[in-house]
């Protein structure tokens, strides 16, 4: 008969907050009958199996994260949250409480039971006590005579080496003797001043080849292994194995699984070397990592007495386990032999026994996986995996114990069997007896039934990963739609960037004119975008067009008001063209501010076409948080290719009612109802009384002139104007892009008369003039522009916009290597010389117009009038 001892012993219950322990901080430790445990708490308890009684609690400062016994120096090391690490020496603990008989006799009857207060007085712990302390430190390990933390920086995860104090000597470490850097990591968000707790920390474990100094278990902690020899050598290269130095292994919450030689980090202390080399990429999970481990899945040979690890093990948090073994090739060389697993998650905690099991608790209850057969793990007879290597599939069984949050394998467990030493989500801990032996005469009848529970499994398994492909599959549409959007976009990207001078394969052509819509005159923009090229702008694309308005103060410098128009562009193929019609203005206040510059560009939208397929969600696995999700899209969510620009100025914007142009016998924006009233009901004959007419009444009109030589612009205007006099000429150059253009030039001006936007007259003359003394050759013919307006703004609009037509062609016909007259030097200072004159007796004029009273003051702005006119109408020439 088998064994009638329980498969589940409760030892004792422990308060734990509601909603149950949290996966991930708790942790247990077992030396002989001494039981080390926290809950994840701020308390540290030690419990006497034997007794089933507590010896002691230890109260710390913050949240316990992690637990290491020395067991032969009596060294406890506690890592606590944001503060360090304590040290605790177990020399001194008592038994200072014992428990009743009547209490303790039956654990089977206190099983619901929770010990609500301890029954040992709590023992704060010593300030003096923390050895290393680091608020940034998340996990540690002790190996041989090294300390080593592992410590979240900014930006980057840093491993540190510490001396270890001897025995009898002062428990704080010596000095740092090793510090490296490891992966980037992203910090968890939290509140200012104060990090959140991060849902997952860092897993550390100790490997150590079979010849190292040190025997297993003598001053190390309960997280280191023993290798193989070959599978040492593999894993972590021929200098580790010479040097039979230990290695650092780290599973970080990013799911990389990294390591460190501890003998090299030391020795770069004093010779520096690249970081880099120093850590070595083993693999990444893709999934917090949560446990590390090793087991031997091979039998032993008679002569050996040491048991080394075989074979390393990590699981991931969603169930990715990973398996590393040595194994031969086909040509017979020496390999390392990696198997990516799948296994029910979520994982939240995992631990190996001594031989060929690893046993992991998930929400649903605790479960256990062979490695060394593809079976049952606690089924001898259903061996049947290839031997040396690893199985291709793992089949986890249920032991039928509720969820775990901690597990720890007891040393003292029976031949064959094992003894897990547990904290089960509701605060119990508990001692797991597992006994294969026991199950054996009713092995036929077990593999019976679970035939049909793994055909099941199975066929479900098989429909979820239909489910999946499926799933994948239009992943990987989505992705290979958005990959030839982004070719095309790429094309059109570099068409436009390599066609900088000469035509352009995608153009966009901006024109004016005017227009009568909702009862007054509107300045209207129309924008003709042309697809020359090869390619179809379909959908993601936009045409983007900028309105920029000048400032109301006539200050060019100044910052204006900007509007933006996005535009779909839908499949326009090659070929294709798509017109845009935009209101200039005037606005709803009557007034339209000249020059507004217009720009039109392309714009192709990245988060629209391309976000959902870089984001892909997968249905099988938990959706990434808010701290962990990928910014894969920049700030500007698109590319933007610029076609062209275009400034309105005045004298596009000028009307000619006078020509009999379309659209210019209206006057100007809609009027004020009561001056349209008062205007009706004036006597026939009279002269309006409005600030316009009195202007233009009692002030003479503002003039402005500007000399041009008639030979710059003969050569600039070359054949295109033949058969006209260079005044009609020069005319119809300036009024080129005016919707008259073609009327002015039918009637051969050379002067014309034109309606601002306002309504205001302005005046344009073109006329032969002579500059004599200037040249020591003889008088230069030239041509002068003379722009006049009863409206001072409307005067400078229109002069501003000569003068930017006439710089650009004097910079054309420099670059073309044009060359100007000889002139005399000392009237050209003279003229500047009278212009500084000028300008200084404008700036003594202004500041006596701010201290004169009213009387004085007229004659003093007649006078600035006079220098103004006198300014607008120099004697300089351009040549």
């Amino acid at each position: 008969m088998a064994d009638p001892r329980p498969r589940v012993e409760y030892l004792a219950g422990f308060c734990c907050p509601l909603g149950g322990v949290a996966a991930g901080k708790p942790r247990v430790l077992c030396h002989g009958a001494e039981i080390f445990l926290s809950t994840g708490g701020e308390m540290v308890y030690v419990y006497d199996r034997e007794g089933r009684l507590l010896i002691a609690v230890y109260k710390f400062p913050g949240q316990v994260w992690h637990l290491e016994l020395l067991a032969l120096r009596k060294v406890l090391y506690v890592l606590c949250a944001r503060s360090g690490i304590y040290c605790l020496s177990l020399d001194q603990t008592t038994r200072s409480v014992s428990r009743d008989e009547e209490d303790g006799g039956d654990d089977q009857d206190r099983e619901d039971g929770q010990v609500g207060e301890p029954p040992v007085p709590v023992i704060p712990v010593d300030p003096d006590s923390c050895v290393l302390p680091d608020a940034s430190l998340h996990a540690f390990t002790v190996l041989d005579d090294t300390l080593v933390t592992l410590a979240l920086g900014p930006t980057q995860w840093k491993m540190q080496l510490f001396e270890r104090p001897s025995p009898g000597e002062d428990p704080r470490p010596g000095g740092q003797i090793g510090e490296v850097e490891l992966s980037t990591c992203t910090p968890p968000a939290g509140s200012q001043g104060e990090s959140a707790a991060p849902r997952f920390l860092p897993v550390l474990c100790c490997a150590s080849p079979p010849g190292s100094r040190t025997p297993l278990g003598h001053s190390r902690s309960s997280e280191s292994v023993m290798l193989e020899g070959a599978l040492f050598g593999l894993l972590f290269g021929a200098d580790a194995a010479l040097l039979e130095s230990p290695v650092v292994l780290c599973g970080l919450p990013d799911g990389q699984l990294c390591c460190v030689i501890i003998k090299t980090l030391v020795t770069s202390m004093s010779a520096p070397g690249d970081p880099k080399a120093l850590v070595k990429i083993l693999h990444h999970l893709e999934e917090p990592v949560v446990f590390i481990g090793a087991l031997r899945t091979e039998p032993l040979a008679e002569d050996m007495e040491d048991v080394h690890c075989d074979c390393l093990v990590a699981l991931g948090h969603h169930g990715r386990t990973l398996a590393i073994k040595a194994s031969w090739d086909e040509a017979g060389h020496l390999v390392p032999e990696l198997r990516e697993y799948s296994i029910p998650g979520p994982v939240l905690c995992a631990a190996c026994d001594r031989s060929s099991h690893v046993y992991h608790s998930t929400s649903a209850g605790l479960r256990v996986v062979d490695l060394a057969q593809e079976g049952s793990p606690l089924d001898p007879t259903e061996r049947d995996g290839a031997p040396g290597s690893l199985p291709p599939l793992l089949y986890p069984d249920n032991l039928g114990v509720g969820s775990l949050v901690t597990l720890c394998v007891s040393s003292s467990a029976p031949e064959g069997g094992a003894e897990l030493l547990a904290l089960s989500a509701k605060g119990r801990l508990m001692i797991c007896h597992l006994d294969p032996h026991n199950e054996a005469p009713q092995s036929s009848r077990v593999t019976s039934a679970k035939a049909g529970k793994k055909i099941k499994q199975l066929l479900s398994g098989i429909g979820t990963v239909s489910e999946r492909v499926s799933s994948l599959k239009k992943a990987i549409d989505q992705r290979d739609k958005a990959l030839t959007c982004l070719n095309e976009v790429m094309n059109v990207s570099c068409a436009l960037l390599s066609s900088r001078e000469g035509p352009r394969p995608i153009s966009c052509t901006i024109s004016t004119t005017w227009s009568h819509l909702q009862l007054q005159d509107v300045l209207v923009a129309t924008c003709l975008l042309e697809n020359s090229s090869g390619f179809s702008l379909d959908r993601g694309w936009a045409l983007c067009i900028q309105v920029l308005r000048s400032s109301r103060a006539l200050d060019l410098d100044s910052a204006g008001s900007a509007v933006t128009y996005t535009i779909p562009v839908d499949q326009l193929g090659p070929g294709g063209r798509r017109e845009v019609t935009l209101p200039l203005g005037p606005g709803e206040d009557g007034a339209l501010d000249l020059p507004v510059t217009v720009s039109c560009a392309l714009f192709y939208s990245l988060r629209e076409v391309v976000g959902r397929a870089l984001t892909p969600q997968d249905p099988f696995k938990d959706p990434p948080s808010a701290e962990c999700t990928p910014i894969v899209l920049p700030e500007q969510d698109g590319v933007c290719l610029p076609l062209s620009e275009h400034t309105v100025d005045m004298l596009q914007g000028l009307r000619f009612p006078s020509l009999g142009v379309p659209h210019t016998q209206a006057l100007g924006p809609a009027r004020d109802p009561i001056h349209t009233f008062l205007g009706t009901c004036r006597v026939p004959g009279s002269q309006p009384a409005g600030p316009e007419s009195l202007r233009a009444k009692y002030l003479p009109p503002s003039v402005a002139t500007i000399k041009v030589s008639a030979e710059l612009l003969r050569a600039a205007l070359g054949d295109s104007h033949a058969g006209v006099s260079l005044g009609c000429a020069t005319l119809q150059w300036l009024l080129a892009e005016n919707a008259a253009a073609d009327i002015i030039k039918a009637q051969a001006l050379s002067s014309v008369q034109g309606v601002a936007p306002d309504g205001t007259d302005v005046h344009l003359i073109i006329r032969e003039a002579t500059v004599t003394d200037l040249c020591p050759a003889g008088p230069i013919q030239a041509m002068e522009i003379q722009v006049e307006s009863s409206s001072l703004a409307n005067m400078c609009r229109a002069h501003h916009a000569i003068v930017g037509r006439l710089q650009r062609l004097v910079v054309e016909q420099a670059a073309r290597g044009s060359s100007p007259p000889d002139l005399r030097l000392q009237y050209l200072h003279q003229m500047q010389a009278n212009h500084e004159t000028l300008l200084r007796e404008v700036q003594t004029l202004r500041d006596r117009l701010c201290t004169e009273d009213e009387a004085s003051s007229c004659a003093t702005a007649q006078r600035l009038l006079q220098v103004y006119r006198r300014l607008r109408s120099p004697s300089l020439l351009l040549l």
